[in-house]
């Protein structure tokens, strides 16, 4: 369900008649070759901290960025100084390198994080001269068997199916957009239950792209980090579960019009 691209991609966006923009910045599995030559870390290790498949939740939004390389090339989500795995305890103690990237990969690594950063700026400043104000839904999603295969999930107590994320934000401004967005998400029914929907709980949206987004666009802009609990596939061996992939795509698509709606009372 992802689209095969090259290692020369660095992102696709699409734009279309909507206010709701939707970002896969984890997404990404590329990495270009003169990284690649570097790097430790098993292509499994780096799926497996990856965030797949979340390009297809949202494409039924007509607004969307989807990020084709890794993250363990460059973070968008972590501040410029650290989008680069440098260390461990940066990557969930992980040993990225066999050799750390020198200053000229670094410099172009980092020239990619500058661009998206310019690129997100401009579209969202289009967003906001056409309907005065937006929604981007940053969509991610997080590990729950970190033991192993056959490990026992997380605790459901503090790993909810769709942890939303809002730290950044002025949540007494934008509670009429969260609100009803989360009231829609949890209404939605999926094998037979309701998804359990919460609030910083797992993840509390501290990421950069929210950051960035909150503090350039303060009165205009509602930025809400979306963490799905990875139970549309296998952690540990990348496979989808296709139906659950399906539900989550209808799921967010259902909340469009409502999005839609309570942007059009924010003054």
């Amino acid at each position: 369900m992802n689209r095969e691209v090259g290692t020369a991609d660095w992102w696709t966006v699409h734009r279309g008649l909507s206010p709701v923009l939707a970002t896969a910045i984890h997404n990404g599995h590329a990495v270009r070759p003169a990284i690649a030559a570097l790097m430790a870390i098993s292509e499994g290790d780096r799926l497996r901290e990856e965030d797949p498949f979340t390009d297809f939740a949202g494409c039924d939004v007509p607004n969307r960025i989807v990020f084709h390389r890794s993250r363990f090339e460059v973070d968008l989500n972590r501040p410029r100084d650290a989008a680069i795995y440098l260390s461990p305890e940066q990557a969930w103690g992980i040993d990225v390198w066999n050799k750390k990237p020198g200053p000229n990969v670094m410099r172009d690594t980092l020239s990619i994080y500058d661009a998206y950063y310019s690129m997100l700026r401009h579209t969202l400043r289009q967003l906001e001269q056409y309907y005065g104000c937006f929604v981007v839904l940053d969509i991610h999603s997080y590990n729950h068997r970190r033991d192993g295969p056959g490990s026992v999930p997380s605790d459901p107590e503090s790993a909810p199916e769709i942890n939303i994320g809002t730290y950044s934000m002025d949540r007494d401004r934008w509670a009429h957009v969260i609100e009803p967005f989360m009231g829609k998400l949890s209404k939605f029914k999926f094998r037979g239950h309701r998804m359990d929907v919460r609030e910083n709980i797992a993840f509390e949206g501290r990421g950069e792209q929210t950051r960035f987004i909150h503090e350039s666009f303060p009165q205009t802009g509602c930025a809400i980090a979306i963490e799905f609990k990875k139970f549309f596939m296998d952690e540990w061996t990348g496979l989808p579960d296709r139906r659950a992939l399906v539900a989550i795509r209808a799921m967010v698509r259902s909340t469009l019009p409502v999005l839609e709606e309570s942007l059009r009372s924010t003054r």
